[in-house]
């Protein structure tokens, strides 16, 4: 499945939320978790804030102050395909691969 990472501000701290290609945002369970309405961070900002560019956004090597967060939507499948820093690239790995290598702070359930 390919594996699509959304970056938000979350009272002004950057965070990737990893989620299935298929989902979108809840915005009411979005809100239940952070406490806060959903604000994506625009599209010129990315490489600033996060690190990469808009459609290689990455859970891998994001800026240090970057929280990295993966939905439950993830553990339904056992190969995952999420972006490798560009538009034009992405990364076979495991769900415990992604686990192990993006430094995730919890799995979340934020996805309809």
């Amino acid at each position: 499945m390919i594996a699509k990472t959304m970056a938000f501000l979350v009272n002004d701290e950057p965070i990737v939320i990893v989620c299935s290609g298929d989902k979108k945002i809840d915005n009411h369970k979005y809100k239940e978790y952070f406490k806060c309405k959903a604000k994506m961070i625009p599209g010129n900002d990315l490489e600033s804030i996060i690190g990469f560019e808009p459609g290689g956004v990455t859970p891998f090597e994001v800026n240090d102050n970057v929280k990295a967060y993966l939905d439950i939507s993830l553990k339904d499948y056992d190969v995952l395909y999420p972006a490798g820093g560009t538009k034009t690239s992405a990364i076979k790995l495991t769900l415990s691969e992604l686990e192990k290598y993006s430094n995730f702070i919890d799995y979340i359930d934020v996805c309809k």
